[in-house]
């Protein structure tokens, strides 16, 4: 008997990211140590994450060509800068007016964390489905806002972490072997290509498999209303600003949800600053929140806007022959 799991995750929004992602999740929530049992099972689906999307972000780059490599540059920086800016103003805002314990028991390194980053993954798995090259190519821009590194600029100018370099050049390295590949072989732009969605819905289950669903519980309203903050304002922010830029197209709220290796970016910042040590538990447990409520409902919203302008041309259309 042949079951249509391909045609299924193809018909979620996002499924080809969400729903291995959420099984990975279900897994470790119910059987937390099923997948820890050594050797290629333990390093595929519990610890292939990272590998897996470094050499994600190299077949990305591989299909990048030199000579167009403008438009998905401009699209990546622009969602890039809007989160960054969008991040900053509520984590220094928080900072300035609650202080280091922030509000709503979320602190100003959760607001940044939750808002600047875009789950790379998700991005381009949404792009591919409701986007183009393009949209797939920026993809490799939007992977630079991954970890703690903007985080620590956002905070670092009150002295509270230092900024590591070698984060950001670690996150393009993949990205230029796989861009200088891609542009000396068509043959290796081929062959690379294939991986760009092969690898998707591996790195989403190694993801979802260090997560659990309790978390949820132990973040609260907090956590939830977080997620939510977050799939509404960077992802409409994400629409309209794309949109001033003259782009209209419902992918460009594809930035609206939260990188699942956030979920390290509180002990980064942390280690940072001892001081911020009593937050680490909790701020840990409303950026998994964050992550999973992100992971559902960005799709859901990229697709209600893509079909919302498909239906508005399409009733032009109508009305520039009638």
């Amino acid at each position: 008997m042949k079951v249509p799991i391909y045609n299924f995750m193809k018909k979620v929004p996002g499924g080809m990211m969400v729903v291995p992602l959420l099984f990975g999740a279900t897994i470790n929530t119910f059987f937390p140590h099923a997948l820890e049992i050594g050797g290629f099972t333990e390093e595929l689906f519990k610890k292939g994450a990272q590998p897996l999307i470094g050499m994600f972000l190299c077949c990305m780059g591989s299909q990048i060509a030199f000579n167009k490599a403008g438009l998905p540059i401009k699209r990546g920086f622009i969602s890039l800068i809007t989160k960054f800016i969008i991040g900053a103003i509520i984590a220094i805002t928080v900072g300035k007016m609650f202080g280091t314990a922030g509000i709503l028991g979320i602190t100003p390194m959760v607001w940044m964390s939750a808002f600047s980053s875009v789950n790379t993954g998700l991005y381009v798995a949404v792009a591919d489905q409701y986007g183009d090259a393009a949209d797939v190519g920026a993809g490799a821009i939007i992977a630079l806002s991954g970890g703690a590194f903007f985080t620590m600029i956002a905070l670092g100018a009150s002295g509270l972490a230092n900024i590591p370099i070698l984060s950001m050049v670690a996150v393009i390295v993949p990205v230029i072997v796989g861009f200088i590949l891609g542009n000396l072989d068509s043959g290796m732009k081929k062959f690379l290509g294939h991986g760009q969605h092969t690898l998707i819905p591996f790195f989403a289950f190694a993801l979802g498999a260090n997560m659990n669903f309790i978390n949820l519980i132990k973040a609260g309203a907090p956590g939830a209303i977080l997620g939510l903050l977050v799939l509404v304002i960077s992802g409409f922010a994400g629409y309209f600003v794309h949109r001033l830029f003259g782009y209209h197209a419902g992918v460009t709220a594809a930035i609206g949800n939260t990188a699942g290796n956030q979920l390290a970016t509180p002990l980064a910042i942390v280690t940072a600053d001892a001081t911020l040590k009593p937050y680490l538990q909790t701020a840990t447990a409303q950026i998994a929140t964050s992550i999973i409520i992100t992971a559902i409902l960005c799709p859901m919203l990229v697709d209600y806007l893509d079909k919302k302008i498909k239906a508005k041309s399409a009733a032009n259309a109508v009305e520039a022959v009638a």
